[in-house]
């Protein structure tokens, strides 16, 4: 199935215009997504979840990432497009808009070669947190996206990720 997805200003608002997925990253058209962090206080500090995404993405496969996240299909607003993809990829399906605290907006643009071929993202993410404890064995993750996920020391992953090393936990 053809992703169709708003083609986007600076700030994220459409411009009336849509483009698929594919020729999105094709060309580095500018696209919006959804980003949701999942944070949990510890005896030790905060924890953050983290997915390892499949082999098969398209996009850093095999490495780890935001706990959810995902395109936003035209028509569709970034906060119905989160809690859809927590459901999707991780099956929760208990948390409303209420429950997602805006943390701010993103623009991410970044061409890297996948699989053989140039991916040019460009992109205006919003950023949501939630704070949730959720058991991982609990989770029903969608296979075509996610291969794991781990909690890891917030502190901790901030390290790894200003190292370039989100292959490793």
């Amino acid at each position: 199935m053809t992703e169709i997805l708003d083609i986007v200003d600076e700030k994220g608002l459409p411009t009336g215009k849509t483009v698929d997925r594919q020729t999105a990253h094709e060309k580095g058209i500018r696209h919006r997504t959804a980003h949701v962090w999942i944070l949990r206080r510890t005896s030790s500090g905060t924890e953050v979840l983290l997915q390892k995404r499949s082999r098969d993405k398209d996009s850093n496969p095999g490495r780890y990432d935001i706990s959810s996240a995902g395109h936003i299909p035209a028509g569709e607003d970034f906060l119905t497009s989160a809690l859809r993809e927590l459901r999707e990829e991780l099956g929760i399906t208990d948390v409303s808009c209420d429950d997602l605290c805006f943390c701010g907006q993103r623009t991410i643009k970044i061409q890297e070669v996948f699989h053989g071929k140039l991916f040019k993202d460009n992109q205006i993410s919003n950023i949501y947190c939630l704070w949730r404890d959720v058991k991982t064995a609990r989770l029903t993750l969608q296979k075509s996206e996610v291969d794991e996920v781990i909690w890891m020391d917030l502190d901790r992953c901030m390290e790894l990720v200003k190292k370039g090393r989100q292959r490793l936990p």
